[in-house]
């Protein structure tokens, strides 16, 4: 389905990034990876992929907290790849506090990396898009963009934020081939959930398992948590011609959660 054609995913060496890369690359598009890690351990992952799927598997190591260096991701992969069709905003990072014990700088940090980075990686990429008259901008939003939670003013600000682009450069490229669209997960299973689950054991004295539950519980109906092969799935559908006219929407994939 995407033979032919270019994707970046941004935050892809783990977690939703590596699942909609995994999808995309299953469906013939090049991939360039970003994220951080041991470089061995991606290295492997990189060409365990390429191998894989077959189709041609690149890394790119920008931090994208800084804006210069998310613009360089997208120009490096025209360079190495040829051209960017599909580009997946998804690196995230997180940090829970009440917003009056909220540190200045992970509230600056969260902004950089979960918004700002949306904005100039679209920026750099839309441009090629429109020469060539075709593209797909997905980010990776969350639950958290469209309800809140406590303590977690900077990731829900964000969240909220990155719907708001979506909707903008939805209406900016209405009138072309190119969609920009927004899925929102809700709890999924990757190493940044994790650690809040960990965090919720040790601070309640509990197993991991029924901080799992918790979680689960206390927002999520179905009980499951969602997969980063499900994420990626839909991802390759916005990808599609049954996509084309899905502009700007924000697509839970929450188990219930914004249901209630």
């Amino acid at each position: 389905m995407l033979k032919g054609k270019t994707a970046v995913v941004t935050g892809s060496t783990s977690g939703i990034g590596l699942g909609v890369a995994t999808a995309l690359a299953k469906a013939g598009a090049k991939v360039m990876l970003n994220g951080f890690g041991d470089p061995k351990e991606i290295e492997t992952l990189r060409r365990g992929l390429e191998q894989s799927t077959g189709s041609t598997v690149a890394y790119h190591p920008a931090d994208l907290s800084k804006p210069d260096q998310a613009v360089q991701l997208i120009e490096d992969a025209e360079g190495a790849l040829g051209r960017v069709d599909v580009l997946v905003n998804n690196a995230g990072v997180q940090h829970v506090s009440p917003i009056e014990s909220f540190p200045a700088e992970k509230w600056d940090l969260i902004l950089a990396i979960n918004l700002s980075a949306g904005f100039h990686t679209i920026r750099a990429a839309l441009p090629g898009m429109r020469r060539r008259g075709w593209g797909r901008v997905i980010n990776i939003a969350s639950t958290h963009g469209l309800v809140a939670s406590v303590d977690k003013s900077a990731y829900v600000a964000a969240k909220h934020g990155l719907i708001g682009l979506t909707k903008v450069v939805a209406l900016e490229t209405a009138r072309t081939a190119i969609t920009c669209n927004a899925i929102c997960p809700g709890w999924v299973l990757t190493p940044l959930v994790q650690k809040q689950i960990d965090a919720l054991a040790a601070r309640e004295n509990i197993p991991a398992e029924e901080a799992k539950g918790r979680l689960l519980g206390d927002k999520q109906p179905s009980l499951e948590f969602t997969t980063p092969e499900q994420i990626g799935e839909l991802a390759l559908f916005l990808c599609g011609d049954g996509a084309a006219q899905i502009r700007g929407a924000a697509l839970t994939v929450d188990g219930g959660w914004t249901a209630q």
